[in-house]
Protein backbone atom coordinates (compact mmCIF):
# COMPACT_ATOMS: atom_id res chain seq x y z
CA UNK A 1 0.00 0.00 0.00
CA UNK A 2 1.75 3.58 -0.61
CA UNK A 3 1.67 6.06 1.59
CA UNK A 4 0.12 8.64 0.14
CA UNK A 5 -3.50 6.85 -0.20
CA UNK A 6 -3.48 5.47 3.47
CA UNK A 7 -6.12 6.94 5.88
CA UNK A 8 -3.61 8.74 8.24
CA UNK A 9 -0.69 10.15 8.88
CA UNK A 10 0.33 9.60 11.77
CA UNK A 11 -1.33 6.87 14.74
CA UNK A 12 -0.06 7.57 18.19
CA UNK A 13 -0.17 3.99 19.81
CA UNK A 14 -0.39 3.93 24.46
CA UNK A 15 -2.93 6.89 24.72
CA UNK A 16 -3.82 5.39 27.73
CA UNK A 17 -0.63 5.65 29.05
CA UNK A 18 0.99 8.95 30.49
CA UNK A 19 3.43 9.56 27.84
CA UNK A 20 1.43 8.61 25.07
CA UNK A 21 -1.71 10.93 26.39
CA UNK A 22 0.80 13.95 26.50
CA UNK A 23 1.74 13.69 23.07
CA UNK A 24 -1.43 13.05 21.97
CA UNK A 25 -2.09 16.73 24.02
CA UNK A 26 0.80 18.22 22.28
CA UNK A 27 -0.16 17.00 18.67
CA UNK A 28 -4.15 17.59 19.49
CA UNK A 29 -2.98 21.70 20.76
CA UNK A 30 -0.37 22.73 18.52
CA UNK A 31 -1.70 20.66 14.82
CA UNK A 32 -5.12 19.58 15.42
CA UNK A 33 -6.80 22.26 14.08
CA UNK A 34 -6.06 24.81 11.27
CA UNK A 35 -3.55 21.86 9.66
CA UNK A 36 -3.62 19.26 7.26
CA UNK A 37 -2.65 16.47 9.60
CA UNK A 38 -4.44 13.73 10.00
CA UNK A 39 -3.78 11.56 12.94
CA UNK A 40 -5.39 9.00 15.24
CA UNK A 41 -5.81 7.92 18.86
CA UNK A 42 -4.80 3.68 18.92
CA UNK A 43 -4.81 1.11 22.74
CA UNK A 44 -6.27 -1.55 23.66
CA UNK A 45 -8.96 -0.51 25.61
CA UNK A 46 -11.80 1.82 23.13
CA UNK A 47 -14.01 3.40 26.31
CA UNK A 48 -10.71 4.46 28.14
CA UNK A 49 -9.80 6.20 24.56
CA UNK A 50 -12.98 7.65 23.93
CA UNK A 51 -12.82 9.10 27.82
CA UNK A 52 -9.29 10.88 26.95
CA UNK A 53 -10.38 12.39 23.69
CA UNK A 54 -13.33 13.73 25.23
CA UNK A 55 -11.79 15.07 27.95
CA UNK A 56 -8.63 16.34 26.48
CA UNK A 57 -10.73 18.06 23.43
CA UNK A 58 -8.10 16.10 21.43
CA UNK A 59 -8.74 17.02 17.86
CA UNK A 60 -7.98 16.34 13.81
CA UNK A 61 -8.61 18.61 11.38
CA UNK A 62 -10.74 20.61 13.45
CA UNK A 63 -12.88 17.02 14.46
CA UNK A 64 -12.68 14.64 17.38
CA UNK A 65 -9.70 12.40 17.08
CA UNK A 66 -10.31 9.12 15.38
CA UNK A 67 -9.69 5.91 18.09
CA UNK A 68 -8.27 2.77 16.81
CA UNK A 69 -8.34 -0.46 18.89
CA UNK A 70 -4.83 -2.59 18.64
CA UNK A 71 -3.56 -5.04 21.58
CA UNK A 72 0.31 -5.17 21.92
CA UNK A 73 0.51 -8.78 21.51
CA UNK A 74 -1.70 -9.43 18.75
CA UNK A 75 -0.15 -8.90 15.39
CA UNK A 76 -3.64 -9.10 13.67
CA UNK A 77 -4.76 -6.16 15.16
CA UNK A 78 -1.35 -4.02 14.90
CA UNK A 79 -1.28 -5.45 10.92
CA UNK A 80 -4.76 -3.83 11.02
CA UNK A 81 -3.68 -0.75 12.70
CA UNK A 82 -0.42 -0.07 10.90
CA UNK A 83 -2.06 -0.55 7.52
CA UNK A 84 -3.64 2.49 8.27
CA UNK A 85 -1.24 5.31 8.70
CA UNK A 86 2.45 6.28 7.00
CA UNK A 87 3.99 6.60 10.84
CA UNK A 88 3.34 5.12 13.93
CA UNK A 89 4.67 6.60 17.22
CA UNK A 90 4.67 4.06 20.50
CA UNK A 91 4.96 5.02 23.96
CA UNK A 92 4.37 1.01 25.04
CA UNK A 93 6.68 -0.60 27.08
CA UNK A 94 8.71 -2.08 28.42
CA UNK A 95 9.29 -2.39 24.60
CA UNK A 96 11.05 -5.41 25.12
CA UNK A 97 7.71 -7.33 27.08
CA UNK A 98 5.33 -4.68 24.71
CA UNK A 99 6.99 -3.76 21.21
CA UNK A 100 8.71 -6.20 18.84
CA UNK A 101 5.54 -7.58 17.21
CA UNK A 102 4.34 -4.02 16.54
CA UNK A 103 8.49 -3.11 15.12
CA UNK A 104 7.47 -6.62 12.93
CA UNK A 105 4.12 -5.21 11.61
CA UNK A 106 5.22 -1.88 10.55
CA UNK A 107 8.75 -3.36 8.71
CA UNK A 108 6.14 -5.89 6.73
CA UNK A 109 3.72 -3.29 5.96
CA UNK A 110 6.11 -0.36 5.27
CA UNK A 111 4.81 1.89 8.03
CA UNK A 112 7.40 4.31 9.28
CA UNK A 113 8.04 4.42 12.96
CA UNK A 114 9.23 5.71 15.91
CA UNK A 115 9.43 5.52 19.99
CA UNK A 116 11.22 6.37 23.44
CA UNK A 117 12.80 2.58 23.85
CA UNK A 118 15.91 3.61 26.22
CA UNK A 119 16.26 -0.32 26.42
CA UNK A 120 20.17 -1.63 24.65
CA UNK A 121 18.98 -4.63 25.25
CA UNK A 122 16.06 -5.15 22.69
CA UNK A 123 17.44 -2.08 20.39
CA UNK A 124 20.07 -4.59 19.79
CA UNK A 125 17.58 -7.30 19.07
CA UNK A 126 16.03 -5.10 16.73
CA UNK A 127 19.40 -4.25 15.20
CA UNK A 128 20.56 -7.89 14.27
CA UNK A 129 16.80 -9.32 13.83
CA UNK A 130 15.32 -6.71 11.46
CA UNK A 131 17.71 -4.00 10.47
CA UNK A 132 18.09 -5.84 6.69
CA UNK A 133 14.17 -6.43 6.64
CA UNK A 134 13.74 -2.65 7.33
CA UNK A 135 16.58 -1.67 4.74
CA UNK A 136 14.94 -3.82 1.71
CA UNK A 137 11.67 -2.63 2.67
CA UNK A 138 12.25 0.92 2.61
CA UNK A 139 11.10 1.09 6.61
CA UNK A 140 12.45 3.74 9.05
CA UNK A 141 12.54 2.49 12.54
CA UNK A 142 13.57 5.19 14.71
CA UNK A 143 14.45 4.37 18.41
CA UNK A 144 14.92 6.53 21.70
CA UNK A 145 13.23 9.91 20.82
CA UNK A 146 12.79 11.38 24.12
CA UNK A 147 15.29 12.03 27.02
CA UNK A 148 16.83 9.20 26.32
CA UNK A 149 18.37 10.18 24.02
CA UNK A 150 17.80 13.35 21.38
CA UNK A 151 19.58 15.60 24.20
CA UNK A 152 22.49 13.70 23.95
CA UNK A 153 22.54 12.57 19.96
CA UNK A 154 21.75 16.58 19.47
CA UNK A 155 24.24 17.74 21.56
CA UNK A 156 27.04 16.17 19.99
CA UNK A 157 25.76 16.60 16.59
CA UNK A 158 25.48 20.28 17.63
CA UNK A 159 28.82 20.63 19.01
CA UNK A 160 30.92 18.51 16.82
CA UNK A 161 28.62 20.77 13.89
CA UNK A 162 30.44 23.76 15.00
CA UNK A 163 33.92 22.24 15.52
CA UNK A 164 33.62 21.12 12.27
CA UNK A 165 32.45 24.92 10.80
CA UNK A 166 35.16 26.80 12.76
CA UNK A 167 37.81 24.35 12.56
CA UNK A 168 37.38 22.30 9.51
CA UNK A 169 38.15 19.02 11.58
CA UNK A 170 35.50 16.68 13.97
CA UNK A 171 36.39 16.59 17.61
CA UNK A 172 37.40 13.57 19.02
CA UNK A 173 36.44 13.61 22.63
CA UNK A 174 32.97 14.85 23.58
CA UNK A 175 32.32 14.93 27.52
CA UNK A 176 27.98 15.42 28.33
CA UNK A 177 27.63 16.54 31.98
CA UNK A 178 24.20 17.07 33.28
CA UNK A 179 25.00 20.42 35.12
CA UNK A 180 20.99 21.05 36.38
CA UNK A 181 18.17 18.84 36.27
CA UNK A 182 14.60 19.00 37.82
CA UNK A 183 11.84 16.28 37.16
CA UNK A 184 11.35 12.64 38.00
CA UNK A 185 12.06 9.40 36.13
CA UNK A 186 8.49 8.31 34.32
CA UNK A 187 7.00 5.04 35.86
CA UNK A 188 7.68 3.81 32.49
CA UNK A 189 11.01 4.48 32.61
CA UNK A 190 11.46 2.37 35.87
CA UNK A 191 8.96 -0.47 34.88
CA UNK A 192 11.67 -0.55 31.74
CA UNK A 193 15.01 -0.22 33.67
CA UNK A 194 13.70 -3.04 35.81
CA UNK A 195 12.36 -5.10 33.24
CA UNK A 196 16.09 -4.54 31.24
CA UNK A 197 17.76 -5.92 34.84
CA UNK A 198 15.75 -8.93 34.63
CA UNK A 199 16.24 -9.89 31.22
CA UNK A 200 20.23 -9.60 32.11
CA UNK A 201 20.15 -11.66 35.17
CA UNK A 202 18.57 -14.40 32.85
CA UNK A 203 21.33 -14.00 30.40
CA UNK A 204 24.53 -13.66 30.91
CA UNK A 205 25.96 -13.82 27.21
CA UNK A 206 23.44 -10.83 26.84
CA UNK A 207 24.94 -9.31 30.08
CA UNK A 208 28.33 -8.82 28.01
CA UNK A 209 26.92 -7.95 24.84
CA UNK A 210 25.04 -5.09 26.40
CA UNK A 211 28.05 -3.91 28.71
CA UNK A 212 30.02 -2.97 25.95
CA UNK A 213 30.06 0.08 24.98
CA UNK A 214 29.50 -0.71 21.14
CA UNK A 215 27.01 -2.90 21.68
CA UNK A 216 24.22 -0.51 19.33
CA UNK A 217 27.29 0.19 16.53
CA UNK A 218 26.52 -1.54 13.31
CA UNK A 219 28.16 -5.59 12.91
CA UNK A 220 31.75 -4.94 12.17
CA UNK A 221 31.70 -1.83 13.59
CA UNK A 222 32.20 -2.53 16.92
CA UNK A 223 35.75 -0.93 17.72
CA UNK A 224 36.87 1.83 19.16
CA UNK A 225 38.59 3.84 22.41
CA UNK A 226 35.82 3.98 24.93
CA UNK A 227 35.80 0.83 27.60
CA UNK A 228 32.82 1.65 30.27
CA UNK A 229 30.69 3.79 31.58
CA UNK A 230 31.61 5.71 34.69
CA UNK A 231 31.23 3.61 37.80
CA UNK A 232 31.80 5.86 40.58
CA UNK A 233 33.25 9.31 41.54
CA UNK A 234 35.35 11.40 39.27
CA UNK A 235 37.10 15.15 39.35
CA UNK A 236 36.55 16.68 36.25
CA UNK A 237 39.47 19.04 35.65
CA UNK A 238 38.11 20.55 32.69
CA UNK A 239 34.57 21.54 34.46
CA UNK A 240 36.35 21.83 38.09
CA UNK A 241 33.76 19.92 39.95
CA UNK A 242 33.31 16.10 41.30
CA UNK A 243 31.18 13.99 39.00
CA UNK A 244 29.16 10.76 39.47
CA UNK A 245 27.23 8.12 37.05
CA UNK A 246 24.16 9.31 34.72
CA UNK A 247 21.48 6.60 35.28
CA UNK A 248 20.83 7.24 31.33
CA UNK A 249 24.47 6.93 30.34
CA UNK A 250 23.82 3.39 29.26
CA UNK A 251 21.77 3.71 26.42
CA UNK A 252 22.73 7.48 25.69
CA UNK A 253 26.55 7.40 25.03
CA UNK A 254 25.66 4.07 22.58
CA UNK A 255 23.26 5.93 20.69
CA UNK A 256 25.54 8.67 19.75
CA UNK A 257 28.47 5.73 18.97
CA UNK A 258 25.64 4.01 16.96
CA UNK A 259 25.04 7.38 14.83
CA UNK A 260 28.67 8.40 14.53
CA UNK A 261 29.00 4.72 12.63
CA UNK A 262 25.46 5.28 10.35
CA UNK A 263 26.99 9.30 9.49
CA UNK A 264 29.71 7.58 8.20
CA UNK A 265 32.60 8.42 11.03
CA UNK A 266 31.68 11.96 10.85
CA UNK A 267 33.02 12.54 14.14
CA UNK A 268 35.95 10.27 13.65
CA UNK A 269 36.99 5.98 14.17
CA UNK A 270 38.70 7.31 17.38
CA UNK A 271 36.14 9.16 18.52
CA UNK A 272 35.55 8.98 22.44
CA UNK A 273 32.07 10.20 24.31
CA UNK A 274 31.31 9.61 27.74
CA UNK A 275 28.38 11.65 30.16
CA UNK A 276 28.14 11.81 34.18
CA UNK A 277 26.49 14.01 36.43
CA UNK A 278 28.09 17.23 37.75
CA UNK A 279 28.36 18.10 41.72
CA UNK A 280 27.84 21.39 42.96
CA UNK A 281 31.74 22.81 43.47
CA UNK A 282 30.87 23.04 47.21
CA UNK A 283 30.82 18.93 47.80
CA UNK A 284 33.17 17.30 49.42
CA UNK A 285 35.60 14.53 48.03
CA UNK A 286 34.19 12.11 50.22
CA UNK A 287 30.33 12.99 50.02
CA UNK A 288 31.30 12.50 46.24
CA UNK A 289 32.46 9.31 46.63
CA UNK A 290 29.51 8.13 48.89
CA UNK A 291 27.09 9.56 46.09
CA UNK A 292 29.50 7.95 42.87
CA UNK A 293 29.19 4.28 45.23
CA UNK A 294 25.39 4.50 45.51
CA UNK A 295 24.44 5.60 41.98
CA UNK A 296 26.92 3.03 41.00
CA UNK A 297 25.34 0.28 42.73
CA UNK A 298 21.69 1.45 41.64
CA UNK A 299 21.39 -1.24 39.47
CA UNK A 300 23.06 -4.51 41.12
CA UNK A 301 20.53 -3.32 44.22
CA UNK A 302 17.86 -3.08 42.25
CA UNK A 303 18.23 -6.97 40.85
CA UNK A 304 18.08 -8.00 44.75
CA UNK A 305 14.55 -9.27 45.31
CA UNK A 306 14.40 -8.15 48.58
CA UNK A 307 15.61 -4.63 48.10
CA UNK A 308 13.32 -4.26 44.91
CA UNK A 309 9.99 -5.42 47.62
CA UNK A 310 11.52 -2.58 49.96
CA UNK A 311 11.75 0.25 47.22
CA UNK A 312 8.68 -0.11 45.39
CA UNK A 313 5.96 1.58 47.23
CA UNK A 314 8.07 4.17 46.82
CA UNK A 315 8.84 4.17 43.01
CA UNK A 316 5.64 5.48 39.83
CA UNK A 317 3.67 3.02 38.76
CA UNK A 318 3.59 3.13 34.99
CA UNK A 319 1.26 5.67 33.56
CA UNK A 320 1.65 8.09 36.83
CA UNK A 321 2.96 11.36 36.21
CA UNK A 322 3.08 15.01 37.56
CA UNK A 323 0.75 17.78 37.30
CA UNK A 324 0.80 20.11 34.64
CA UNK A 325 2.36 22.90 37.27
CA UNK A 326 5.23 20.27 38.28
CA UNK A 327 6.15 19.36 34.12
CA UNK A 328 6.18 23.41 33.68
CA UNK A 329 8.58 23.92 36.44
CA UNK A 330 10.84 21.33 35.77
CA UNK A 331 14.05 21.74 33.27
CA UNK A 332 17.64 20.25 32.25
CA UNK A 333 20.73 21.86 31.32
CA UNK A 334 23.31 19.70 29.72
CA UNK A 335 27.31 20.83 28.45
CA UNK A 336 29.03 19.40 25.97
CA UNK A 337 32.54 19.62 25.87
CA UNK A 338 34.57 18.88 22.52
CA UNK A 339 38.04 18.26 22.33
CA UNK A 340 39.53 19.75 19.47
CA UNK A 341 42.17 16.96 18.09
CA UNK A 342 45.80 18.80 18.24
CA UNK A 343 45.09 22.37 20.21
CA UNK A 344 43.28 22.48 23.39
CA UNK A 345 42.61 26.38 23.03
CA UNK A 346 40.40 25.46 20.33
CA UNK A 347 38.06 23.20 22.44
CA UNK A 348 34.11 24.13 22.18
CA UNK A 349 31.83 24.00 25.12
CA UNK A 350 27.66 23.54 23.83
CA UNK A 351 24.70 23.72 25.89
CA UNK A 352 21.42 21.79 25.44
CA UNK A 353 19.05 23.68 28.02
CA UNK A 354 15.29 21.58 28.18
CA UNK A 355 12.46 24.10 28.94
CA UNK A 356 10.35 21.14 31.07
CA UNK A 357 11.20 18.34 33.15
CA UNK A 358 12.72 15.45 30.85
CA UNK A 359 11.08 12.39 31.49
CA UNK A 360 7.30 13.83 30.59
CA UNK A 361 7.19 17.14 29.40
CA UNK A 362 10.34 17.57 27.05
CA UNK A 363 9.77 13.63 25.95
CA UNK A 364 6.48 13.86 24.82
CA UNK A 365 7.70 17.41 22.74
CA UNK A 366 10.54 15.76 21.56
CA UNK A 367 8.58 12.53 20.97
CA UNK A 368 5.55 14.10 18.34
CA UNK A 369 8.24 16.27 16.70
CA UNK A 370 10.15 13.38 15.24
CA UNK A 371 6.83 11.45 14.63
CA UNK A 372 6.11 14.74 12.56
CA UNK A 373 9.65 14.81 11.41
CA UNK A 374 9.02 11.25 9.60
CA UNK A 375 5.25 12.59 8.38
CA UNK A 376 6.21 15.46 6.67
CA UNK A 377 9.95 16.18 5.94
CA UNK A 378 11.83 14.96 2.89
CA UNK A 379 14.51 13.08 4.65
CA UNK A 380 17.29 11.73 2.71
CA UNK A 381 18.27 8.45 4.01
CA UNK A 382 16.14 5.32 3.73
CA UNK A 383 14.95 2.20 5.50
CA UNK A 384 16.65 0.70 8.42
CA UNK A 385 17.11 0.84 12.29
CA UNK A 386 18.22 3.95 12.98
CA UNK A 387 19.39 6.97 15.79
CA UNK A 388 17.33 10.15 15.77
CA UNK A 389 20.51 12.45 14.57
CA UNK A 390 21.49 9.79 11.58
CA UNK A 391 18.18 9.82 9.82
CA UNK A 392 16.81 13.30 10.78
CA UNK A 393 19.82 15.66 11.71
CA UNK A 394 18.82 19.14 10.45
CA UNK A 395 15.24 18.94 9.91
CA UNK A 396 14.62 17.37 13.51
CA UNK A 397 17.08 20.00 15.22
CA UNK A 398 15.36 22.59 13.62
CA UNK A 399 11.76 21.22 14.98
CA UNK A 400 13.67 20.81 18.33
CA UNK A 401 14.30 24.75 18.51
CA UNK A 402 11.37 25.81 17.01
CA UNK A 403 8.63 23.81 18.59
CA UNK A 404 10.05 20.94 21.08
CA UNK A 405 11.65 23.72 23.96
CA UNK A 406 15.35 22.64 23.45
CA UNK A 407 17.66 25.34 22.67
CA UNK A 408 21.32 24.82 21.67
CA UNK A 409 24.04 27.20 22.38
CA UNK A 410 27.68 27.87 22.74
CA UNK A 411 29.04 29.45 25.41
CA UNK A 412 32.29 30.81 27.34
CA UNK A 413 34.24 27.77 29.02
CA UNK A 414 34.86 30.28 31.64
Amino acid sequence: MEHNRREYDLVIFGVTGFTGRLVAEYISHKYGSGNSLKWAIAGRNSEELSKICKDHSLKSLGQPASIITADSLDKVSLSRMVKKTKVICSTVGPYAKYGTKLVESCIENKTDYCDISGEVQWIRKLIHSYNEKAINNKVRIVNSCGFDSIPSDFGVWYVQRNMRQRYGVSANYVRCRIKKLRGSASGGTIASMLNIIDDLKKDRKLLREVKDPYSLNPVGTAQGLDKWDQRGAIFDRDFQCWTIPFIMAGINTRIVRRSNALLDFQYGRDFRYDEAVMLSKKISSTSAKIRGSLMGSLQPMLSVGLVRTLVKPFLPSPGEGPNSKERKNGFYDMRFLAQHPSDKEKNILAKVYGDMDPGYGSTSKMLAESALCLVNDKLEKGGGIWTPSSLMGKQLFERLESNAGLSFSIVDQN
